[in-house]
């Protein structure tokens, strides 16, 4: 074990490997033409050794392996699970994660965004950003940029997302096979008609009007917004009509931890009076006591596939964009029963 009265360099950890400073460079680097061996002996070294390289001397070097990732909203619980999975396929790499609120609004977008280029970040993940498509391709063409959960496609940078549409209709045909025929979605509000096609409040909003019409069953809709607040406001004003719905569907389930808050203030029992679904699949909706039914829109597999375009985007930047699309499913839990006689 070195000394610690200097700081280890990358020629202490070529010595400790007995391999060459291009070999430990390459290793760093992730770079090819290293072999399982030899990237075993650098890491052991490494680790060995306690070495860490200098960021701002990689940053000299032209990288500086950080990854920023914009979120909309930390307060989202799906967010998280499309973190782990881009954080665990990081794992193995030299590349680590840094995060930025945008606040669900275009300046505040902008700041995080340009703060993570001016720090110059390897790569961005934008998580369902509200930006114009012009300043996402803007962004893309600076800096590596993988756009998650927002259905527009670009030659400059890769999407992932779920499919929306199904997953509206998983819930709509879930709850009209139990027998619900008045039922009621949440949604948020879009107050920007030229991103409506690329949003997936709107698609899922949109899918949920279809699989409604195609079922036979009048669409109601509130609008509001994807927050608890937004689900309990929502959930109030169903409650104020005469004839209320027997079922609710919840944008996200962020959205539904509002709805069950305004239904249990109301003394409205779930799902006797009334069924709620959600989407996303969260850690919160598999809660015993919540046992919510909800779309599952694989959120670890999202951010998984996010992290591997980002890698194959910092290796090629001249590569084809990529569009990744996922299938939902649907989870039913013990929020969702057959409407009483």
């Amino acid at each position: 074990m070195q000394p610690a009265s200097r700081r280890i360099t990358i020629i202490d950890v070529a010595r400790q490997a007995q391999v060459s400073t291009t070999a430990v460079s390459k290793v760093l680097r992730n770079a090819y033409g290293t072999s399982p061996t030899m990237q075993a002996k650098v890491r052991k070294a490494i680790a060995e050794l306690g070495y860490r390289p200098r960021a701002a001397a990689r940053g000299m070097r032209g990288q500086t392996y950080t990854i920023g990732v914009m979120l909309p909203d930390i307060r989202n619980p799906f967010f998280p699970e499309i973190l782990d999975g881009l954080t665990e396929s990081l794992r193995d790499t030299d590349y680590q994660v840094l995060l930025g609120p945008g606040c669900n609004g275009e300046d505040a977008e902008a700041r995080v965004t340009e703060a993570m280029i001016d720090r110059g970040m390897d790569a961005m993940a934008l998580i369902a950003p509200i930006s114009p498509a012009a300043r996402l391709e803007h962004i893309a063409g600076l800096v590596p940029t993988v756009v998650i959960g927002r259905h527009g496609r670009s030659p400059v940078y890769d999407t992932v997302t779920d499919d929306d549409t199904a997953g509206a209709t998983l819930v709509v045909n879930h709850l009209a096979d139990l027998g619900h025929r008045r039922i009621a979605h949440i949604e948020h509000h879009e107050t920007n008609p030229t991103r409506l096609a690329e949003m997936p409040n709107a698609i899922r909003a949109a899918g949920y009007r279809e699989a409604m019409r195609a079922r036979g069953l009048e669409i109601d809709i509130v609008s509001t917004t994807y927050t608890q607040e937004g689900g309990y406001l929502g959930a109030r004003q169903l409650l104020d009509r005469p004839d209320r719905p027997t079922a609710v569907f919840a944008g996200a389930d962020v959205v539904a931890m509002g709805v069950l808050e305004a239904l249990a203030e109301a003394g409205v029992s779930v799902p006797h009076d009334i069924s709620v679904a959600g989407y996303d699949n969260t850690a919160f909706a598999a809660l015993g006591p919540i046992s919510l039914t909800s779309v599952d829109q694989a959120g670890h597999q999202i951010g998984a596939n996010a992290a591997r375009l980002l890698l194959d985007r910092i290796t090629d930047r001249r590569r084809p964009s990529a569009q990744i699309k996922l299938s939902p499913t649907l989870v039913a839990r013990r929020t969702t029963t057959p409407p009483r006689p």
